[in-house]
């Protein structure tokens, strides 16, 4: 039998037993201790840094010691992640397996935090049609001279009476309660009717609210609609980060656990399935209270993902969307009972799977285009939904069509250095003074804007939003050049080397942060940014060669992290084609409101069938100017196709871009 070791966790104070060889990260996990943990357990973000404290900690009854986890590996990835700043007993969690009793620190800035999830649902303009309504029928109690029709055939024959609905059919579990609900009613009966073909629930009495669930699962961040089916309004609003997220930052390092792990899909999935039951929870805990399961009170659930977590969520082997040709195992929409997934709604209840387009186009796009509706515009027009994963759509009423490129890394933080989520305590906005070089910023949790002079703010990182302004910001104050590297003679104290010689930026001073550090950018995390915006740029500049467009009418940014850019920074950057200011707009999170459609009208759900199979996907990679569209597409904002120096800036581009990818 295996040991199993004392293990807490401070500041939290979270402490438990564990099992011997568990790493310190698969420790945090299980003890529920929010720790950073980026890459997915791959020792490449350097994010999970905790300290292991030294001695006998009589209170605990605990003696800690170095000793009591495994040793770094000569030249393992993990030292080069640990620095001397770092102080002593410094460890990355993901590394470490646990050998004796431990007391762990988890400095600030290795802390999660919760995410602030930014994505509110607008008001939408749609037909009300939904696939789940309720009826009310009040039938004549039998008597002994009516004794030849059963309580099933009643319902049935009064259904295609009052509402002309024919042949409906019950599900089991609800007929098996269809007896003691008619009489505990008196005879008077509510019944919820899925698609005008099957009821999926029975209540006494007369019931006027029918609540339906949008829920948009994305990589790092999960939102659920509640919403009235009667009305159309949204009631509540519930977000929570994705559970899976400690497996894995993106979603090839969630495959990757899948692969590597003999549980490691089920432990997915079951993760997603408890975040998506506790957002129910919440959800519908302002509008109904009673009963031992309130969820029960919704009828319907529309979903959207993209197709990794699509696969996770079914349980479904996303191996093969990870290897070529990236087939899914399914394309088309779904309708799974509620009990079958373990979601705690209605148990009879469908839950409605949006399509998805192919390998890495998922149902959230899909999701985009229905709420959006190119394909009845006259407009050129680019979606660019931007999450952990780029998706773009292009095109009008003639043609769509789509592709999706790599950016959450650096969006997200996981390839910055002082990056983090939006989080309180994040940099969220910046402004960089072209003569002085001196930067303002805002923090999350913080209302105004901040400068040195003014004193400690407590910042902690920075988050996606500022690392797109604060690289425009350099740019446009000479802090960079046009391809991405630092200017060292700007004349200003803030862009200096670091210890290891290479340029950075002071964006914050240590005695304005909360971790004692100062907060920088480095030539590393440019290089990320570039490598990020190029792929949406490529993308886009592909999409346009293949349908022989030669501009664009208008630029949509939708997601909750799209719906947070800055427009200008984004244009100065060149993260698409350029388009007039005022031609770029914001169009919230269109994958949810895409979800929230196919829940309010049934058609919108044909039309997704129809739209996912009608949009032409464009696989970018295996492009033959994929390459150069992509070196040139890193210039900042872009270069141009008659850029007199192309070959030579190519060249010279090679080695840090290698170097980026590398890290």
């Amino acid at each position: 039998m295996s040991r199993k070791f004392k293990v807490i966790f401070q500041p939290a104070g979270r402490r438990g037993e564990i099992e011997e060889g568990t790493t310190i990260l698969k420790a945090a996990q299980l003890l529920g201790v929010d720790l950073e943990a980026l890459c997915g357990d791959k020792k490449v973000c350097g994010k999970c840094k905790v300290r292991i404290e030294e001695g006998y900690f009589e209170k605990d009854n605990l003696e800690s010691s170095m000793s009591h986890i495994t040793p770094p590996e000569a030249g393992a990835d993990e030292l080069k992640h640990i620095k001397p700043e770092d102080g002593p007993g410094i460890r990355l969690a993901c590394s470490c397996e646990i050998h004796g009793d431990l007391k762990v620190f988890v400095p600030e800035r290795s802390r999660a935090g919760k995410q602030v999830v930014r994505k509110a649902a607008k008001e939408l303009s749609i037909a009300l049609d939904p696939a789940v309504k309720k009826y009310t029928l009040t039938l004549t109690p039998p008597t002994l001279h009516d004794m030849t029709t059963g309580d099933y055939e009643r319902v049935v024959m009064e259904m295609e009476k009052d509402y002309g609905l024919k042949g409906l059919t019950f599900d089991y579990p609800v007929l098996l309660q269809l007896q003691d609900v008619l009489r505990e009613g008196e005879w008077t009966i509510t019944l919820t009717v899925w698609q005008d073909r099957e009821i999926v629930k029975v209540e006494p009495g007369h019931v006027d609210v029918c609540y339906g669930l949008a829920v948009d699962v994305g990589t790092t961040t999960c939102v659920g609609y509640l919403c009235d089916l009667s009305t159309g309004k949204v009631i509540n609003t519930e977000s929570m980060m994705n559970p899976q997220v400690p497996y894995g930052e993106d979603v090839m390092s969630r495959i990757t656990y899948a692969m590597s792990n003999p549980e490691g899909l089920k432990t997915m999935q079951d993760a997603i399935i408890t975040g998506l039951n506790e957002i129910i929870d919440k959800v519908v805990n302002e509008v109904k209270k009673d009963g031992p399961n309130p969820g029960f009170a919704i009828d319907d659930l529309t979903i959207v993902f993209n197709t990794a977590m699509h696969h996770i969520f079914l349980g479904l082997n996303p191996v093969y969307i990870g290897r070529s040709p990236f087939i899914p195992a399914v394309q088309r929409s779904l309708d799974i009972k509620a009990r079958d997934l373990g979601l705690r709604i209605n148990p009879g209840s469908f839950i409605h799977v949006l399509p998805i387009e192919a390998g890495f186009v998922g149902a959230d796009n899909v999701g985009v285009l229905i709420a959006q509706e190119q394909y009845f515009q006259d407009e050129m027009v680019l979606i660019i939904d931007i999450g952990t994963n780029g998706e773009l759509l292009l095109g009008n009423r003639d043609r769509v069509c789509s592709t999706s490129c790599a950016t959450g890394p650096a969006f997200e933080g996981a390839q910055i250095k002082f990056g983090m989520r939006a989080a309180p305590g994040a940099i969220e906005k910046v402004k960089i003074d072209p003569a002085t070089k001196e930067p303002q910023y805002k923090v999350i949790g913080k209302a105004d804007w901040h400068t040195h002079i003014e004193g400690k703010i407590n910042a902690k990182g920075i988050c996606g939003s500022a690392i797109i302004d604060v690289v425009a910001e350099m740019f446009k104050a000479g802090v960079i050049d046009k391809t991405g590297k630092f200017v060292m003679d700007c004349g200003s104290n803030r862009v200096r080397k670091d210890n290891a010689g290479k340029p950075e930026y002071v964006l914050a001073w240590a005695d304005e942060t909360s971790i004692n550090q100062d907060i920088t950018v480095t030539q590393g995390d440019v290089r990320a940014l570039q490598l990020a915006k190029g792929a949406l740029y490529t993308g886009t500049k592909l999409m346009m060669q293949k349908m022989g467009v030669t501009r664009l009418d208008r630029v949509e940014l939708a997601g909750a992290f799209g719906s947070h850019i800055d427009r200008e920074a984004s244009l100065t950057l060149g993260m698409f084609p350029d388009v007039p200011i005022d031609k770029v707009v914001v169009v919230g999170n269109a994958a949810g409101d895409g979800a929230r459609m196919a829940l309010l009208n049934k058609s919108k759900r044909i039309e997704a069938d129809e739209r996912a199979r009608w949009v032409n996907f464009v696989e970018i990679a295996t492009e033959p100017a994929f390459e150069k569209e992509f070196m040139m597409a890193m210039h900042i904002p872009h270069m141009k196709d008659k850029f007199t120096n192309l070959k030579a800036w190519l060249e010279e581009q090679k080695a840090p871009i290698a170097a980026s990818i590398k890290g």
